[in-house]
């Protein structure tokens, strides 16, 4: 793997220029409809289903934010693209990929692959939106994603780049009666926080940074979502109180979402004023939930 400089500006000047910050989460489940009950139970505003291009073969609700969402997908008729999702559902549900914002997916790939990354893509897909009037709109999409096996920690990595923002932004979806606005950090548990973040700012073409703790941040850029990569004592320290069971041995274990109402959070989720505002992965479809204050 090859090494970088600390420095901030030689790391904004080595990033890619088409992938821009943590665009969206993908939480896997075998059972569309009732995790997206789940979540609603927790708080959250979840969109109406949407259904994708055929050669897809999924479907997805998604929860919205400002710049960021969660989108929960699942498996609707087999196909070959969504076969490593089909593999990974054979383990376990919880959070699988991570996709950052694109502003061109075709350039975004023939930037990886002068890099000599073997990308794979874009590929163009859509899937038909119900809008609050009622109305239908249709959400068109551009991705590319790095090859399935360069996956940091067991988290697989795509780039999207939205042509219809304003089908999937809406803003009657991006109010939570949980008072969660934004993602604000993704932890990803291995036994080498180093050696993966190491991959994963090599993908990225950005710079590792270890914090006070010994877990290591990798920016994903333009003031959006780190992913952090810790163990398990590093994970249970963060979250005193908050059982692991659920969490996988490597892999996305903790989402961390920014409230601009922690009084609202605690209410959502049945917990006292000033308690840790916390979901165990157990009851959100395999990834922790940690709420913080913005």
């Amino acid at each position: 793997m090859r090494c970088y400089p600390d420095k901030a500006m030689e790391a904004v000047a080595m990033a890619l220029r088409h992938v821009i910050g943590l665009d969206h989460v993908v939480v896997s489940v075998r059972d569309l409809d009732a995790a997206a009950a789940a979540w609603r139970k927790l708080g959250f505003t979840v969109s109406p289903r949407g259904t994708h291009s055929a050669h897809m073969g999924s479907g997805n609700y998604t929860m919205m934010f400002g710049e960021d969402y969660i989108e929960l997908l699942g498996v609707l008729t087999p196909t070959p693209h969504n076969a490593p999702m089909r593999a990974f559902l054979e383990t376990r549900e919880g959070l699988e990929r991570a996709a950052f914002t694109t502003d061109d997916a075709a350039a975004g790939a023939e930037e990886l692959r002068a890099r000599g990354i073997a990308a794979i893509g874009p590929v163009h897909f859509g899937r038909p939106v119900t809008l609050p009037d009622g109305g239908q709109a249709e959400a068109r999409f551009n991705v590319f994603q790095w090859p399935v096996e360069e996956k940091p920690g067991g988290l697989r990595i795509f780039a999207c780049q939205h042509l219809t923002r304003e089908n999937v932004w809406i803003p009657a979806l991006q109010s939570h009666p949980n008072g969660a606005a934004r993602i604000l950090r993704l932890e990803v548990l291995t036994a080498d926080p180093a050696g993966a973040s190491a991959h994963m700012a090599m993908l990225l073409d950005r710079a590792a940074e270890q914090e006070s703790d010994g877990a290591q941040r990798v920016p994903t850029g333009s003031g959006r979502a780190d992913i952090v990569f810790l163990d398990r004592t590093m994970l249970a320290a963060r979250h005193p109180g908050v059982t692991l069971e659920g969490l996988p041995a490597e892999g996305a274990a903790a989402l961390v979402l920014g409230t601009h109402d922690a009084e609202a959070t605690a209410r959502s989720l049945g917990v006292a004023p000033g308690a840790t505002l916390a979901v165990p992965a157990t009851a959100a479809s395999g990834i922790m939930l940690r709420f913080l204050p913005m």
